[in-house]
């Protein structure tokens, strides 16, 4: 189902995007991406807490079983993503991996779910696969996958999200990141 962590590439770019820090509560929603949780449940450390959660068991299951072998606290579980087993406020930062518009879940209901979950302040990145374009098309040694026609910004915005924008869109990826208003 995925690359052994040892001989897959994480994507730095994703890993410095999310910007996770020592001491930080970071929520994954979306397993798809173990190196990434590894990663970041490494940035966050032993004072921080990383949880991850994705609406398959066999997959949160999977990413677990790669966590406790790469060596770091990361909590992984089955979820449905517009109802989060988590209390209101407990994550700093919250990374959406290939979530937003893919899933039988509204693309609003998710947000809503995850502007719950985190902190006033707290920052939410949303990273997903976008289609690559130019020359990368040609000679990046993938297909490109179709574009969504979902646009992040706007809903995040329309959630109450302020400071919602595009990062980035690279490396087949686009980066766009909110922060949730003090309230």
């Amino acid at each position: 189902m995925f690359k052994w962590f040892k001989t897959s590439t994480i994507e730095p770019l994703s890993v410095s995007m999310a910007g996770a820090k020592l001491g930080n509560r970071v929520l994954i929603v979306g397993c798809s991406d173990p190196p990434l949780i590894v990663s970041l449940a490494a940035k966050a450390g032993l004072t921080g807490r990383t949880c991850a959660v994705d609406e398959s068991a066999d997959v949160a299951n999977e990413a677990g079983r790669i966590a406790l072998r790469e060596g770091v606290l990361a909590e992984t579980s089955q979820a449905t993503l517009t109802a989060l087993q988590f209390e209101n406020a407990s994550f700093d930062l919250v990374v959406l991996r290939d979530v937003l518009g893919r899933g039988q879940h509204s693309p609003d209901a998710v947000v809503v779910e995850v502007a719950r979950v985190l902190r006033p302040g707290g920052r939410c990145l949303a990273i997903d696969t976008t289609s690559r374009s130019g020359l990368a098309a040609i000679f990046g040694g993938q297909s490109p996958m179709p574009a969504t026609a979902l646009d992040p910004v706007a809903t995040f915005s329309s959630v109450g999200f302020v400071a919602a924008r595009v990062l980035a869109e690279r490396e087949g990826l686009r980066f766009v990141e909110a922060i949730k208003k003090n309230v």
